[in-house]
């Protein structure tokens, strides 16, 4: 069995998830490289919350923009002694399920792309805290493509909690250990 360190952190919009993900990360002693899947657009909400997370990381941090490629960002910047903070599985799932041009999505290259991630992560050798939204915990959404994007996401999420080590679910800023079984 591979030994990995891969901590999984889920969370509602606001729940802390972020916050607690960039702890664990300068509590583990380790340079720290950030990979941010946020498509910067001109969208100035967006564009706030993008900067209050820049402002909130170490400037010593490194910083990866994947938008789409995040295994090869994980392949490139992954190594013993190192910690990849990935922020956010949900934002990445968007940038592939509702493309910047507006076309229509591609399953086969998301599929394609979720299965690199995952080999990506299996495979890595650093510490890796990964960050997504849990978002299934309400209503069957209306629309086609919000079901899509609900049920994708909550596939990606058991898949990488399954590859996980240690899981956590934030709730008002409060940490729930879900799984910690040391090291998969």
């Amino acid at each position: 069995m591979t030994s990995r360190d891969l901590t999984f952190v889920l969370g509602g919009a606001r729940s802390g998830k972020s916050a607690h993900a960039e702890r664990l990360a300068g509590d583990s002693a380790l340079p720290v490289t950030y990979i941010a899947t946020a498509r910067v657009t001109d969208d100035a909400e967006f564009s706030a919350r993008i900067a209050h997370h820049r402002e909130r990381r170490p400037a010593h941090w490194g910083l990866v923009e994947a938008d789409r490629e995040l295994a090869d960002a994980i392949a490139r910047h992954d190594a013993p002694g190192q910690c990849l903070l990935i922020d956010c599985l949900t934002l990445w799932l968007a940038n592939l399920l509702c493309p910047a041009d507006g076309a229509a999505p591609s399953l086969a290259d998301y599929h394609t792309q979720a299965a690199a991630l995952e080999t990506a992560l299996a495979g890595a050798r650093g510490k890796l805290i990964v960050v997504s939204n849990e978002i299934g915990l309400g209503v069957v959404p209306l629309g086609a493509a919000t079901r899509l994007y609900v049920d994708e996401l909550g596939r990606l999420n058991q898949r990488i909690a399954a590859l996980s080590s240690t899981a956590t679910l934030l709730v008002a800023g409060l940490p729930l250990a879900l799984k910690s079984t040391g090291r998969a």
